[in-house]
């Protein structure tokens, strides 16, 4: 038998969930062919298997969590496709027909010990009350060693249940007279019951994704770990709008892509970053490190969650080319086909909401990076012009978080209006694009 394990990933991933089976118990496999989608924090990604032959045993099922060297399935190398053999068949019923005698026999035992707990019950009720309680409960309470004549019942009836008695087991189904507990039980049982809660109505409950895990738990950290800070500006995209109408056919025509809007604030985006460097810098324990390039991040937005593909030496990339691989990567992370690559690296993020309607926002950072941008809903706005005339223009609020441990409120301030400066003399931004 040959053993399957989760091969190494990439330096940063070092487990993951099995989102889907390619391959079935018994199907013949060839070496190299995918048989199972597996889902990290970042991407999907196949996994391979390692010989050829057939599938003999299948040690990790879809949604189980696996780290990298887990044996996950096992390839017969010598065996041939169509199942297991008719004696491995029989022994299988064999086996079954063991369990479902055995699980008989138990219900049986069940039945005649829970009709002599009921008898014996009837018997005490004269000294305890008449207490109505269920034969799975009077089990339950009795091997925990609990007094029924203690336990409140939620049942209207006032019938005890098994799930009551489980309650008084932990201190909070008891009788007021008995309901004084240690404060450290107390609060043992309400973070308990805040993980997880029970509700009158009904509900559904979800396993959240990998990719979802870790977007709550890098959130939760960015919070944690930086001074974050938010500063705003507003836009006048007239200009800009004016321009995309005069240039987006010739544009289309020549590159085959459209002109969009962040392209331009890239370019913008990479001018500011020039200017005040510290923006496009992380921390590294007691260091600051300046980065010299300029690898911007996409926020994308998928149903698993947001990912953040990143556009490389962004400085480097025309209009064109920056309309492209944002359309490449953004067409990758809808179809599951971002590869770890794309994901890596990035000094600086810009998000936009607006595409979803959104007027203003505080987006947080995309650690360990230290300054993102928040891009928001273009509206038209009453704006009081140098002649004081009042006119009606197509305004955009525009956001930077950023980490205030190294970026000073200063530089964040004349950073957005350095990039506000640009798009509204996009003429002079194409020049030194």
């Amino acid at each position: 038998m040959k053993e399957i394990k989760v091969p190494e990933l990439a330096e940063s991933i070092t487990e993951g969930t099995i989102a889907e089976w390619l391959v079935k118990k018994g199907d013949q496999v060839e070496k190299g062919d995918p048989i199972l989608e597996l889902e990290t924090d970042k991407v999907n990604v196949e996994v391979n298997a390692d010989a050829s032959g057939v599938l003999a045993e299948i040690l990790k099922e879809a949604g189980d969590d696996v780290e990298v060297g887990d044996v996950i399935a096992k390839v017969d190398e010598n065996g041939e496709a169509g199942g297991s053999s008719d004696e491995e068949e029989s022994k299988e019923e064999e086996k079954t027909e063991e369990k479902s005698a055995e699980k008989a026999e138990e219900k049986q035992a069940d039945t005649t010990e829970e009709t002599k707990e009921e008898k014996s019950s009837s018997s005490q009720k004269e000294n305890k009350g008449d207490v109505i309680a269920t034969p799975a409960a009077r089990k339950r309470a009795r091997e925990l060693g609990i007094d029924l004549s203690e336990i409140s019942a939620r049942d209207p009836l006032g019938r005890i249940r098994p799930e009551d008695v489980e309650s008084a087991a932990k201190g909070g189904g008891q009788k007021e007279e008995n309901k004084e507990a240690p404060k450290q039980e107390k609060k043992a049982s309400k973070q308990e019951s805040s993980e997880k809660v029970e509700f009158d109505k009904p509900v559904e409950r979800i396993k959240m994704s990998r990719r979802r895990q870790t977007i709550a738990k890098r959130l939760v950290e960015a919070q944690q770990n930086s001074a974050m800070l938010t500063t705003f500006n507003e836009v006048d995209m007239t200009n800009v709008m004016k321009l995309r109408s005069e240039r987006k056919e010739a544009f289309q025509k020549k590159h085959e892509v459209k002109l969009g809007f962040m392209s331009f604030f890239t370019k913008a985006a990479v001018g500011a970053l020039k200017e005040f460097p510290l923006i496009n810098a992380e921390i590294q324990g007691n260091e600051i490190i300046k980065k010299k390039f300029y690898d911007i991040g996409m926020a994308v937005s998928t149903d698993e969650g947001l990912v953040v593909p990143v556009v490389r030496d962004a400085d480097r990339l025309d209009f064109a080319g920056i309309e492209k691989v944002i359309m490449d990567v953004a067409q990758k992370a809808r179809n599951k086909e971002l590869s770890l690559e794309d994901l890596q690296g990035g000094s600086f993020t810009i998000t936009n909401g607006g595409i979803f309607g959104s007027m203003l926002s505080t987006p947080i950072l995309n650690s360990p990076q230290v300054g993102i941008l928040g891009l928001h809903n273009i509206e038209k706005r009453a704006k009081v012009m140098p002649d004081d005339t009042i006119q009606a223009r197509p305004m955009m609020y525009i956001a930077l978080s950023y980490d205030h441990r190294i970026v000073d409120g200063k530089e964040a301030v004349q950073f957005l209006r350095r990039i506000k400066e640009m798009i509204e003399d996009p003429y002079d931004l194409l020049l030194e694009g």
